[in-house]
């Protein structure tokens, strides 16, 4: 599906699956933007793929002003961290994860979400995590599993208080060649990334709530 005219915005957009992810949005004729803590970084990863960059910690909400003065079509919550040491030894871990992972891509939700409903029509991908999964065992070192636990939760939840022409979905990309995933892991960014793009241009039949792998919806 073509998604020439539509904006998408797209958090930690300037490294592994998240840059993955925009390359494949810019590949469809979306105008992009990515956003990284790092500036030199975002705008290197933009002039690469095609995008607009802009500077953005998500643990701390006030420097998200600058990104919601632009409309956007398609919001990627793609950005994560892997919090080190034990939830009790390290409290401060479950903290950010919670910020990063939940709180930001809540407020980017709020944010963008009437504009997208005054356009008619809106995609939310949220980046998730098996490891978030009770039905595959909560894994992930730290609050990693507890803030995508609540990622899916705020998916699951977020349909009944959103217009119909709004699609929220969550998805796993599966153990990714990434700085988080490793080199030895099994998929390529691009793979990795494939699920994104496929409901970030849901057609207006398809789902919304869910929590999805390869296409295919992810027990909880």
């Amino acid at each position: 599906m073509s998604l020439r005219g539509r904006r998408a915005l797209v958090t930690g957009g300037n490294r592994g699956i998240g840059r993955a992810i925009a390359s494949g949005l810019v590949n469809k004729g979306c105008a992009v933007t990515i956003t990284a803590r790092n500036p030199q970084e975002g705008a290197a990863a933009a002039e690469a793929i095609g995008a607009d960059a802009l500077t953005l910690d998500l643990a701390q909400p006030e420097t998200m002003h600058p990104v919601l003065e632009r409309p956007y079509d398609i919001l990627i919550n793609n950005a994560g961290l892997l919090p080190e040491g034990s939830l009790m030894e390290n409290p401060e871990g479950l903290f950010e994860a919670m910020a990063v992972m939940l709180n930001a891509p809540f407020l980017l939700i709020r944010a963008l979400a009437p504009g997208m409903e005054a356009r008619g029509w809106g995609r939310i991908v949220n980046v998730s995590s098996d490891w978030g999964s009770f039905a595959h065992g909560m894994g992930g070192p730290n609050g990693y599993g507890v803030a995508k636990a609540a990622l899916n939760a705020l998916t699951k939840t977020l349909p009944r208080d959103l217009p119909e022409c709004i699609k929220v979905n969550a998805m796993c990309p599966g153990w990714v060649r990434t700085r988080m995933g490793g080199e030895g892991a099994a998929l390529s960014p691009e793979q990795g990334a494939d699920t994104a793009l496929w409901l970030a241009s849901l057609p207006d039949d398809g789902p919304t709530g869910g929590f999805f792998r390869q296409r295919k919806p992810l027990d909880w």
